[in-house]
């Protein structure tokens, strides 16, 4: 049985993980994008403006791993915002209210016809 290869994907374009997590793992072609706060990667800071700013800027660090990994929006194929970003079952990282994880399969991508 061949083995897959497990890559940590980092890049200091995006904040640096919170926690003992990695910005993205890619398996084989999957790639687990870690859950994105709206962090200013120079600043550290969470950017101003609420939930609405927080999720472009959460969004904007999920584009940078992806291009980390040689993708862009166009490969991922499920994203999830966590229940405990809406309900806060429990608090996300520096009073964050938005926190969006994604799953994207790394290469060329091509709808198969019905």
């Amino acid at each position: 049985m061949a083995s897959l290869v497990k890559k940590i994907i980092s890049t200091a374009k995006a904040p640096a993980a919170l926690g003992p997590y990695s910005q993205a793992v890619l398996v084989d072609r999957t790639m687990y994008i870690a859950g994105q706060i709206g962090i200013e990667p120079s600043t550290g800071q969470l950017v101003s403006g609420g939930a609405k700013e927080e999720a472009k800027q959460a969004l904007k660090n999920m584009g940078e791993i992806l291009k980390a990994a040689g993708c862009d929006y166009g490969n991922v194929f499920k994203t999830n915002f966590p229940a405990r970003a809406a309900y806060q079952v429990a608090a996300l990282p520096k009073g964050a209210r938005v926190e969006i994880e994604a799953i994207a399969i790394q290469g060329p991508l091509q709808d198969a016809s019905a």
